[in-house]
């Protein structure tokens, strides 16, 4: 099982924001997906823009990956998104030592 984190990088004028989520495969790979996420109520409605597209060996390059990305698609937005990096992630932990 992959673990997953999100991290909101703008908010939009209409409430609903951009987020980045930075996933650890079991074979230690980092990816990162774009989404917008629209909470509403008791519902939390997510947009997916990029799925998987953005990898890297560290989590740190996917990442900045996933920011680049996020950059071309909202370039008048550079000024009010949060750069890199974001919830850091340390890799699986061995199923041995916790």
């Amino acid at each position: 099982m992959s673990r997953l984190n999100l991290e909101p990088l703008m908010t939009f004028s209409d409430g609903s924001y951009l987020a980045i989520s930075t996933e650890c495969s079991r074979d230690g790979d980092f990816s990162c997906s774009v989404y917008t996420v629209l909470e509403t109520g008791n519902h939390t409605n997510f947009r997916n823009i990029a799925s998987h597209l953005l990898s890297g060996s560290t989590c740190l390059t996917a990442q900045e990956q996933a920011y680049s990305y996020a950059l071309r698609l909202y370039p008048d937005a550079g000024a009010a998104m949060k750069r890199p990096p974001y919830l850091i992630w340390h890799g699986p932990q061995s199923s041995g030592n916790q």
